[in-house]
């Protein structure tokens, strides 16, 4: 069988633990992905995908860095990491049960706006902006995309 997983206390970039006071890697606002190469979504259709990730991710300083073939669209700060796709099984597109991808925002106004913009662009409210209790200086926003894909946008500076 496979070993069991070891944890550790190392702190995440841009992921303070409880009690930190959020500086560091991503905690005032870095774009840097840490882990991941990118991260894609799957849409049913891609003219409100791009309407509601272009107002959402916009307000958080992320833009549209173009088509990806005929079947997807990148975003990203510098270069593309967050993706949305057409299926390619040509299956309809599902959002994940308990998935959530989350945005570093630059700061806690970011927040306000990514919510703002994505209620405008056709998104519901899955968290209104405010402060999360697992660490001192989280603060957040929750949406899910016109597909149903749960996002959430947060920022870790102090006050």
């Amino acid at each position: 069988g496979l070993p069991p997983a070891r944890l550790e206390t190392r702190r995440s970039p841009g992921f303070p633990r409880a009690g930190h006071d959020g500086e560091g890697a991503g905690a005032k606002g870095s774009n840097e992905m840490t882990i991941f190469t990118h991260v894609t979504v799957g849409t049913n259709d891609m003219e409100k995908a791009v309407e509601f990730y272009d107002a959402a991710l916009g307000a958080i300083g992320l833009k549209n860095m173009g088509p990806l073939g005929e079947r997807g669209v990148m975003w990203g700060a510098e270069m593309p990491q967050f993706v949305v796709l057409l299926p390619a099984n040509g299956e309809p597109a599902t959002h994940a049960n308990g998935g959530t991808i989350g945005f570093v925002a630059p700061s806690r106004a970011a927040v306000h706006a990514f919510h703002e913009a994505g209620l405008d662009a056709g998104g519901t409210c899955e968290g209104q902006p405010g402060p999360r209790t697992f660490t001192p200086t989280a603060y957040a926003a929750y949406l899910r995309d016109p597909d149903g894909n749960k996002i959430c946008s947060y920022c870790f500076a102090a006050e």
